[in-house]
Formats: C-alpha cells, structure tokens, sequence
C-alpha cells in the first residue's frame, strides 16, 4: 500500500508527507471513521499528529479526490478511500454503524431529479437508514 500511496499522492501534485501516507493509509484500514477517530489511529502509529493537520490532510486528500467524505444527517464527517465508483451508504439509526451499498443501476448520477432546475446533475446521494439485525435482535 505505501508505494501506490507515495505514487497516488504523487500523481496528484500532493507533497508526500508521512503524515499523509499515515492518514491516507489509516483511512484505507479504517473506512467510515471520523476524523478524531483517524486522528487517533495516525497518533498510535507516528506517536504525534495534530487535530488540525489531520484536518488539513483530510480536506487536501477530498480535494484531489483521493478520499472522500461523506456526512450522514445527524453525524461527523466521516471518510473513506472508495472515490472511483458510484455506491452508496446504508446506516443503522441505532448504532449508526455504516456499510457500503453498490448502486443498482451502476452509472453516475444512479437517479434522475424531477426538475434539474437546468443543472448538469452528475451524483446523487443515496443513503438508506435502518437498524441492523444486531439492534434489532436487542430491543
């Protein structure tokens, strides 16, 4: 994973940093997380990282479309390193925990708006809520 990390960032135009193959690497590990959560986990294996240039890192990563963040109703930014396709999200209301949905259909934008109000649509952003069989199963 480093080295496709190093040539990503790389092709990218985006200085390699230690910190950004950490951060870049923990998303990959760790998809769905919260920036704290990341931070955390970046902490635990270079010993010492700002909240603030985890931030950073993580808005320049969303930038070069090398992450992506996505924002449930209700929740923090949370991350992944699945940028390339057209999927969705599927959260449990309960425990919010959070898995990813390939699109029916497959192509970009997966639904068509009523009006487009002139707009060349190219996403649509699906999420499904629910709870999980494991809440479910303990209320």
């Amino acid at each position: 994973m480093r080295d496709t990390a190093i040539e990503l960032l790389r092709q990218h135009g985006v200085q390699v940093t230690a910190q950004r193959l950490a951060i870049l690497r923990v998303v990959a590990e760790h998809p769905h997380a919260t920036a704290d959560e990341l931070g955390d986990e970046v902490r635990s294996h270079l010993g010492a990282i700002s909240r603030q240039s985890v931030y950073d890192s993580l808005g320049m990563l969303v930038d070069k479309n090398l992450v992506r963040r996505i924002q449930p109703a209700g929740s923090p930014a949370r991350y992944e390193t699945r940028v390339d396709d057209n999927h969705h999200h599927l959260i449990c209301r309960s425990c919010r925990t959070m898995f990813d949905v390939n699109c029916a259909t497959g192509e970009v934008p997966c639904l068509t708006a009523s009006d487009d109000h002139g707009f060349e649509v190219d996403e649509a952003e699906v999420i499904f809520w629910g709870r999980c069989p494991t809440c479910r199963t303990s209320a």
